[in-house]
């Protein structure tokens, strides 16, 4: 089985990220990579496949757009897709042919979309989790996933993404956000989903305030209660560059100091950008809470 890589929330020019996106690729190891690229929406996505298609051709590999959005490379022997985020239907179809073609059964290990048809023909290729920033409030989504038996990523937003960040307001971010999250696991249980398929996220960033995005992280453990992973998405947020003054390139050191404080506080997954030196501050992270609930329970060994 080949493995596929998934690269969630980059943002940049679509020079900066045909770059990146053919490095990810090349050195996937994966027969058939699949790298979704988040930040370009519109004529970006068209843009960015030409960019793509113009780079990998002046790296002598062999390169071409399907659909707009969606890149098919010749890359470790194999087949490699790239495509931006919010795929549509036809997509998928191609991801899911490129697959068959070459034999493998790897695909988009997360999809992230709040389009019930999108869904639909991801799992029908073979999605392992739905990513869905409306917890499937969608009218339909929530049969959809119900019926199938991928895992799904229920996240919190108040608002849409064009308004969500103009003002949002709560009562208590950390009581509002965990009974909005209460209420669509209990939506999940009720249409015949098990609990082990779901994991919750507090939708950081997701119309919050950088004051609702500290005290959701503070009291991450709260979420953790209700015996479900949280995955907290902190990497690159815009409250590091307020909090720094660093630009989203430039924001590495403030991303490792999130995702190690999301895992002291409970968190079971976090989204990274950069994964190599993610992964060495979650061990320690890990490492260290693992030795706090020891004490906590008053045993040694």
């Amino acid at each position: 089985m080949a493995a596929a890589a998934y690269m969630p929330q980059v943002k940049g020019f679509p020079e900066t990220l045909a770059e990146q996106a053919l490095d990810d690729a090349l050195g996937s190891g994966a027969a058939v990579p699949v790298l979704a690229i988040s930040g370009l929406q519109g004529s970006g996505k068209s843009t960015l496949a030409a960019q793509v298609v113009a780079r990998a051709r002046a790296r002598d590999l062999n390169a071409a757009t399907l659909v707009p959005g969606l890149v098919d490379l010749q890359v470790n022997g194999g087949g490699g897709l790239l495509f931006n985020d919010d795929p549509t239907v036809e997509t998928i179809a191609h991801i899911g042919a490129t697959h068959r073609r070459f034999g493998t059964t790897a695909f988009l290990p997360t999809l992230v979309s709040d389009k019930p048809a999108v869904m639909a023909a991801a799992i029908a290729a073979g999605a392992a989790m739905i990513n869905d920033v409306t917890a499937l409030g969608a009218s339909g989504a929530l049969p959809v996933v119900a019926r199938s038996q991928v895992a799904v990523c229920l996240m919190h937003m108040q608002g849409e993404p064009r308004n969500m960040q103009s003002s949002p307001r709560y009562d208590d971010v950390l009581r509002d956000v965990h009974q909005f999250l209460a209420g669509r696991v209990a939506a999940c249980e009720a249409a015949g989903m098990d609990r082990s398929r779901i994991v919750i996220d507090p939708g950081f960033g997701f119309g919050k305030t950088l004051e609702h995005n500290i005290a959701l992280l503070a009291g991450l453990e709260e979420f953790t209660r209700d015996g479900l992973p949280v995955l907290a998405g902190l990497s690159r947020k815009s409250m590091i560059g307020t909090l720094t003054g660093r630009a989203p390139g430039e924001r590495l050191a403030g991303s490792i100091a999130l995702a190690a404080l999301a895992v002291m506080h409970g968190a079971a997954i976090v989204r990274a950008h950069d994964v190599a030196a993610t992964v060495d501050a979650v061990k320690i992270a890990a490492a260290v809470r693992r030795e706090a609930a020891r004490r906590s329970t008053g045993w040694s060994q």
